[in-house]
């Protein structure tokens, strides 16, 4: 049955659901008596649902033919969509606070930055298939212009990545620090181990940037100690950074966890931040009104496990 884009919510409040709930037990036993008692109440308030449901119809509904009643056509073409109305409601208020991760079939809406969309989302997706194979996955870019708006409008369950300080009406929690390291090609780029900080200031620079700033980030963190950094392409994936840096002499300044993971695969070498920069940690949000959300307490849980088995931080140095 196709649902209705707009209810009017006029025109039904004089349309309550116990008249439709009288409908259903009329058209089961066909008999006014027999109605009364299935609803328990007296027959005179069965009889006056009735008259209320013909009066609001304009139509009979139930006729007496011989000994029997008999449902006019208008009654038969209501009684599936009644039917299927009341069994709704009925499962929507008995329905529990319970989410079975083996069994759940659910869309889980996660809003993610770049950084997120490379590195949990597959970790992620792996892990669910495993705990709870009938869940999907829908993820949407966020930023930190469009990220308030997406949890506030529903858009998105979960939001992760570097956000905002929380506001009225959402929740959060830091799932780590961020941390960046520098790869690049070393066939292209003939530099020292470790990395020093005058051979990474020589060099030019491929950095992440979601605005019309090609310094992007880090270079914005890098303004804010006086330093000024030769960037020659800025990018809003990370991909395109690691391309750029297997294919050119430049280093790309990617976050750690990317760079354990992905730098290997365009033959990258990685090596740690020469210079010691604070950027803003990776956070995990969601609205206030979701919190109780038993299905989202346990993808939280989920989320929280998938990204302390991410290789971390440490793990960059040794990735030589």
């Amino acid at each position: 049955m196709r649902i209705m884009d707009n209810i009017d919510h006029f025109n039904l409040r004089s349309f309550d659901l116990n008249l439709m709930v009288a409908f259903d037990a009329m058209m089961q036993e066909m008999s006014v008596t027999k109605s009364a008692e299935k609803l328990r109440i007296g027959q005179s308030a069965m009889s006056h649902n009735l008259s209320t449901l013909r009066m609001l119809l304009d139509d009979e509904l139930f006729v007496r033919v011989g000994q029997k009643m008999q449902p006019t056509a208008k009654a038969r073409a209501l009684a599936g969509p009644v039917r299927t109305a009341l069994s709704q409601a009925q499962n929507a208020i008995q329905a529990t606070d319970s989410f079975d991760p083996a069994t759940a079939e659910r869309v889980f809406r996660l809003g993610v930055t770049g950084e997120m969309e490379m590195i949990l989302l597959p970790a992620l997706l792996r892990h669910l298939q495993i705990h709870s194979p009938e869940t999907k996955l829908l993820s949407r870019t966020i930023t930190a212009d469009s990220v308030d708006l997406m949890i506030n409008n529903g858009e998105i369950d979960l939001a992760i990545g570097c956000k905002s300080p929380v506001q009225a009406g959402y929740l959060g929690e830091v799932l780590f620090n961020s941390e960046v390291a520098c790869c690049f090609n070393p066939d292209l780029l003939d530099l020292r181990t470790p990395l020093s900080r005058e051979d990474y200031l020589a060099s030019r620079h491929a950095v992440l940037s979601q605005t019309g700033n090609v310094a992007g980030c880090v270079g914005d963190a890098l303004q804010g100690l006086g330093i000024d950094l030769n960037v020659v392409m800025a990018a809003p994936d990370f991909m395109p950074l690691l391309a750029a840096a297997r294919n050119t002499p430049v280093i790309a300044t990617v976050p750690c966890r990317i760079a354990t993971q992905y730098a290997p695969l365009f033959g990258l070498a990685i090596r740690p931040m020469p210079i010691d920069v604070a950027f803003p940690p990776v956070t995990m949000n969601w609205a206030v009104w979701t919190d109780k959300d038993v299905g989202l307490v346990w993808l939280r849980d989920q989320i929280r496990s998938v990204i302390a088995s991410i290789a971390p931080a440490e793990h960059v140095q040794a990735a030589e």
